[in-house]
């Protein structure tokens, strides 16, 4: 956590050298967070999930990556890396999904959730509202 001239806080942290992960690879980033994040490249972009399966708490690194879906090696719950949301049952809830920044000097991870998933937001992951 850092503190802007402004007083506002931010949650970042850096992943380091990540230009080594190609498309279609994923890696994970333990001890960041609760759970840890995994880290995918896609199309050349890097996206960054929690590393837990929101159906079976099991770490989505040891999955696959299909596309932009990163598939639950446990049951085959499947979360799309840019938004966080689940693609379908078993899983009926999204994970946290973050923001990557990847520089000439490495990659850094903004720890604050995207798409609303907030602790008191009205909004589900992928920004969608709740309706349970």
């Amino acid at each position: 956590r850092t503190g802007g001239s402004s007083g506002s806080v931010s949650y970042t942290h850096e992943l380091g050298d990540l230009s080594d992960l190609r498309d279609g690879e994923i890696r994970a980033c333990p001890g960041i967070g609760t759970h840890g994040v995994v880290v995918c490249r896609v199309a050349g972009q890097l996206h960054a999930l929690e590393d837990n399966c929101s159906h079976a708490n099991t770490p989505l690194s040891q999955g696959r990556l299909s596309e932009t879906v990163l598939v639950c090696p446990l049951h085959g719950a499947g979360f799309d890396v840019t938004d966080g949301s689940q693609s379908g049952p078993p899983a009926w809830k999204g994970v946290p999904c973050y923001a990557v920044t990847e520089t000439d000097d490495g990659a850094s991870i903004d720890l604050t959730p995207l798409g609303g998933n907030r602790p008191g937001d009205n909004f589900d992951v992928g920004g969608r509202p709740k309706t349970r």
